[in-house]
């Protein structure tokens, strides 16, 4: 194994222990950490619920979990009977104020077993309309008061809205100092978006060009080939911006356009993300048709398969005029940017699954070479894609073989799964292992929460008043509707497709 420091004693409560997120992503991610040998030496995960379930059927239902979404493809005995007396479960109404007190009798328990006094993190693994009524109620027991040691996790969506999210975070905060909110964004958690930091820093081939003098632009698409998939409920309630911009989007956009830190402290990083946010220009209600566009898909064939129209999908209103496509045209007013645009793009029943992320650099001068060596010419660009593939590549211009001075693009590409060894621990391995160390770096804090939400507000607030009359407008398959690709084209770009 790894030599590596482990986090100290904790105690991992999960609320909505049951439930979809912690049987696909929470417990194969623990899993995974303790057969990497990451998980503290002395630790419990408790799921809470209402469901009725033993310890031993509770450990058998995430198992099955862990079988289907874990990176790893098998789970030996051996491991699982090493990893299982870890689980537990607590059943309780996490409605009713007197059940509180099973946690705080299972802290005080787990404190003897130990010999010490754990960390303690709450995570929100619940529909966000519960989070507040739990946050009020573990605050208000004061269950584990050491604010050295506890930690609350919530999970994305943070608010519906500007004004949603301001009255969280102060509820929150009157209960709990910031550094104990851990606001989740697994996005951040990704390999291929923690590694645009040490690409852009670590590269002096990079940094000097990364700024309005060499680059022409930016491109982010973060496109999906499902529809709502059952989840009609919650997507009435959100659309694509809410869903995608406001938080993922927007932070990727930070990771890309944020200046150098001083240290990898977490506050240091976060700051430096928070005036990227700040610096974003804002788009006045009036002006919004110029800078955004709103899709959403209709019915028809998709790989050779009858897939319905947005508004024909489970739960979902058949005159719905919320949006499944979102594309957007931002700029950052600071000296690095000026001028720079950042064409973002996202949507439901695309025509591929992919985010990736484009730098397209201005163009070389070509008068030095004769007109027919650059008739292929392509401007370089640099593009870094998390799925389907892991990879980064970087496009420039090289002589074809013969007799003749021409020039062709060509790709350098670094594929992870190349390079290593495949098996790099998904977003939320780090994400946990970051919270039980107590490394808020991949974490939003309460003021870059509120400064995305005021980005996308006007756009919001515009069509919410404003009923689109051309839904549904694009179909299952297509990049999205037509405006998207005028959006672009006025300005004298295309949208990338790999």
């Amino acid at each position: 194994m790894e030599n590596h420091k482990r986090p100290s004693a904790t105690l991992l409560f999960i609320f909505g222990g049951s439930g979809d997120l912690n049987y696909r992503k929470l417990s194969p991610a623990l899993y995974n950490l303790f057969i990497d040998d990451w998980m503290p030496e002395k630790f419990s995960v408790i799921g809470i619920g209402r469901s009725e379930y033993s310890d031993e059927k509770y450990r058998g239902h995430l198992l099955d979990g862990i079988k289907q979404f874990s990176r790893r493809k098998e789970v030996t005995d051996e491991q699982w009977q090493a990893f299982s007396p870890h689980i537990s479960y607590l059943k309780m109404d996490a409605e009713k104020d007197e059940e509180y007190n099973l946690i705080g009798d299972l802290i005080k328990k787990k404190e003897t077993e130990f010999g010490e006094h754990p960390s303690i993190i709450f995570y929100m693994a619940v529909a966000p309309q519960l989070v507040p009524d739990i946050a009020k109620k573990l605050g208000k027991k004061h269950i584990s008061p050491d604010r050295n040691c506890t930690r609350i996790v919530i999970e994305k969506p943070f608010g519906h809205d500007l004004e949603s999210a301001h009255e969280l975070n102060e509820l929150l905060m009157s209960m709990y100092d910031e550094k104990q909110i851990y606001r989740i964004d697994h996005y951040l958690g990704k390999e291929t978006v923690q590694n645009i930091i040490a690409l852009r820093f670590a590269n002096a081939l990079f940094e000097p060009l990364w700024n309005r003098n060499y680059i022409d632009h930016v491109q982010i698409t973060a496109a999906e080939t499902v529809g709502s998939e059952g989840r009609g409920a919650y997507y009435e309630g959100a659309g694509a911006l809410r869903d995608m911009v406001q938080n993922h989007i927007l932070q990727l956009i930070c990771m890309i356009a944020m200046e150098a830190p001083v240290s990898f402290d977490a506050d240091e990083i976060r700051n430096k993300k928070v005036d990227v946010l700040n610096a974003i220009r804002r788009i006045g209600k009036d002006e919004v048709s110029k800078y955004a566009v709103r899709g959403q898909y209709e019915g028809g064939w998709m790989e050779g398969e009858k897939v319905p129209a947005y508004r024909e999908e489970k739960n979902v209103d058949p005159k719905s005029s919320i949006e499944t496509f979102a594309a957007v045209k931002f700029y950052i007013d600071n000296w690095r940017w000026q001028d720079v645009p950042f064409y973002i793009r996202t949507g439901k029943r695309l025509h591929q699954k992919t985010t990736v992320i484009n730098i397209e650099f201005r163009p070389a001068p070509s008068y030095a070479f004769p007109p027919e060596a650059a008739e292929t010419w392509r401007r370089n660009r640099l593009a870094i894609s998390s799925q389907p593939e892991r990879d980064i590549r970087l496009r420039f211009q090289s002589k074809r073989p013969g007799q003749s001075m021409t020039l062709n693009p060509v790709d350098m590409i670094f594929r992870y799964k190349d390079a290593y060894d495949g098996n790099e621990p998904e977003a939320y391995e780090t994400l946990l292992l970051d919270i039980m160390e107590g490394n808020a770096t991949l974490f939003m804090r309460k003021d870059q929460v509120e400064a995305a939400w005021k980005i996308i507000m006007p756009i919001l607030d515009a069509w919410k008043n404003r009923t689109p009359v051309s839904f549904p407008n694009y179909a299952p398959g297509s990049w999205g509707p037509e405006d998207a690709e005028a959006l672009i084209a006025k300005d004298g770009h295309q949208w990338i497709v790999m």
